[in-house]
């Protein structure tokens, strides 16, 4: 972070620049000079130093054809072979104001469709905030939420190539005594463009204690989105109905209306969350559904059905025990800008996903994306602690829709146990059952049932340098069939992390494109290096298809096999 009113471009972005195409140069000159007018700008305002912050984050992937995986047939392996992206974030905060610009780069990125191409090069977002008594004004491209986002989340999840900032305008203002209201208007983004149609919303909080001793706390919510349909988007979709028999089809409407009410309610030890939210009749596309056709029957369509969602959440922390219980029920809440996208794509909403978000790389193999359609989960979450270097937890999630079918269920253990500060064992197992019917549209296989045990070690010799060593086992008969893993992962403070791991398909179940069932190993060689806040990674990977998750939102990927380059740095 710098504090100052002057700009300055790195060396390795001056490189950037010149390599690029003539018009691409220009976007990137538009964006740093919008950058150095917002500072001049400032500067002439007031004479008080701002606070001048950002970050650099890219990825660079050399693809390199392996027909014995599948990687082929993608543009980056047939004729292109490199691909990446970029970020350059700045933030400059003066006198109550709050200004940002971030400059996007896409060169034959695989980020937003993983089979195919895609570049761009523009301002990805920009925008303005000002503080003036008790008003926050906020215009420009917006991230925000109601409640947990189940109407209305605007985020970034940049590994899935999700933006849905919404381009428009914000007020909140704060009536003291710990109300706040907040109202927004605007379009939803989508790359470099935005998506037709637009989104309206109010979100009115506040928060209460009660007692001195042992207060309760009360921190209540409500929240309101209106989502109009455009023309355009409206055309494609009574072009759609009019495929339709008559048993499918419906007169269609432009707007739709969500409400949610949420609380947080806290006593000494317990909180208890809950949150509601309804939806009134809205055109959304339901992939499991039947549509009557002249020739017989298919399956998905659109429907124009109200829903809901209902989600809550138990916490419990006390002395060594944590316990965390969960539930939610999820009925026809597919809630988009244009009801004719799909997958992760116009999504206005988020909802909760109450499965573990597993780290190691088996047990995360088969990760469940929430069910907008029909849904109905459980969770539970229990860790103890029985000294300073003893920790045990069990974690327990069912998922099935609203009829029964089971979509997922895993039992998660985990044990771990420190010595001094010599070395950490964890380890523990995952049984597992995923319908990939469901989660990854494919039809007629049979669920996935696996068990995987895991041993993580640490061990330290000294204060600068330390080995750490991961084994997996999944045992499955279905799917790829079952697996091995391990890593080794040496470290070297502050600067190093070498890296070398292997996944094996032991007893293969998959016929590879030679028509030949064979085992195939998968590893990953790299390096880390470290300095300040500057982190740079070198790969070279090989890489099984299957889900990749990220926050909860997932999405089936080929599998990869090239190099990959990274680096992230704060300013």
């Amino acid at each position: 972070m710098f504090r100052g009113k002057s700009s300055f471009i790195y060396p390795y972005e001056i490189t950037f620049i010149m390599y690029l195409s003539p018009q691409k140069r220009i976007t990137v000159y538009r964006f740093f000079l919008i950058s150095c007018c917002l500072l001049i700008l400032t500067s002439a305002y007031t004479q008080e130093k701002g606070v001048f912050s950002g970050g650099f984050e890219t990825n660079a992937n050399v693809f390199l054809r392996d027909s014995t995986i599948n990687a082929i047939n993608t543009p980056q392996y047939d004729r292109q072979f490199f691909g990446g992206e970029a970020w350059l974030n700045l933030n400059y905060a003066v006198d109550g104001f709050t200004f940002g610009v971030r400059f996007d780069m896409f060169n034959n990125s695989n980020l937003r469709i993983p089979t195919d191409s895609y570049s761009g090069v523009g301002i990805g977002r920009w925008y303005v905030k000002k503080k003036i008594d008790r008003f926050e004004i906020n215009a420009g491209y917006l991230y925000d939420q109601i409640g947990t986002g189940l109407i209305f989340r605007s985020f970034e999840q940049r590994p899935l190539f999700i933006d849905n900032a919404l381009y428009g305008a914000s007020i909140k203002y704060d009536f003291g005594r710990e109300w706040n209201l907040l109202g927004f208007a605007g379009v939803q983004k989508n790359a470099f463009e935005t998506y037709s149609g637009n989104v309206k919303g109010l979100r009115l909080e506040t928060f209460k204690t009660y007692g001195e001793d042992n207060p309760i706390s009360l921190a209540p919510g409500l929240g309101f989105v209106n989502r109009t349909i455009s023309d355009e988007s409206m055309e494609d979709v009574v072009s759609a109905l009019r495929t339709y028999l008559d048993t499918d089809r419906f007169v269609p409407g432009h707007n739709t209306y969500a409400f949610s009410i949420y609380n947080t309610l806290s006593y000494k030890d317990i909180s208890w969350f809950t949150e509601i939210a309804l939806k009134s009749d809205d055109i959304f596309y339901n992939p499991m559904a039947e549509k009557q056709e002249f020739t017989g029957t298919s399956i998905g369509k659109l429907e124009q059905k109200s829903g809901s969602v209902l989600y809550t959440s138990l916490s419990l922390a006390t002395g060594n025990l944590g316990m965390t219980l969960e539930a939610k029920r999820t009925e026809n809440f597919s809630f988009r800008i244009d009801p004719n996208l799909r997958l992760i794509r116009g999504l206005i909403n988020y909802l909760t996903p109450l499965n573990r978000q597993n780290t190691f790389r088996l047990t995360a193999r088969y990760s469940p994306a929430p069910q907008d359609i029909s849904e109905m989960a459980y969770s539970a979450d229990i860790k103890y602690r029985f000294s300073k270097s003893a920790a045990a937890l069990v974690n327990f999630s069912n998922i099935t829709d609203l009829n029964g079918k089971l979509l997922y269920r895993e039992l998660f253990t985990e044990f771990q146990y420190k010595y001094l500060r010599k070395w950490q064992l964890t380890t523990g197992v995952q049984f597992l059952n995923y319908n990939q019917e469901i989660y990854e549209q494919k039809p007629e296989v049979p669920l996935v049932e696996g068990i995987t045990p895991y041993i993580d070690f640490l061990y330290k010799f000294d204060d600068s340098k330390a080995l750490r060593t991961e084994f997996q086992y999944l045992h499955s008969k279905q799917d790829f069939g079952s697996w091995i893993f391990a890593l080794t992962e040496y470290s070297i403070a502050p600067h190093w992390i070498f890296e070398l791991s292997g996944m094996y398909n032991i007893v293969p179940k998959k016929v590879n494109p030679k028509g030949l069932i064979e085992k195939t190993l998968y590893p990953t060689l790299g390096a880390v290096y470290i300095q300040d806040s500057n982190r740079f990674s070198l790969r070279y990977v090989k890489q099984v298809e299957g889900v990749v998750c990220s926050g909860g939102i997932c999405r089936l990927e080929p599998a990869f096999s090239g190099v990959r380059f990274s680096m992230t740095s704060t300013f």
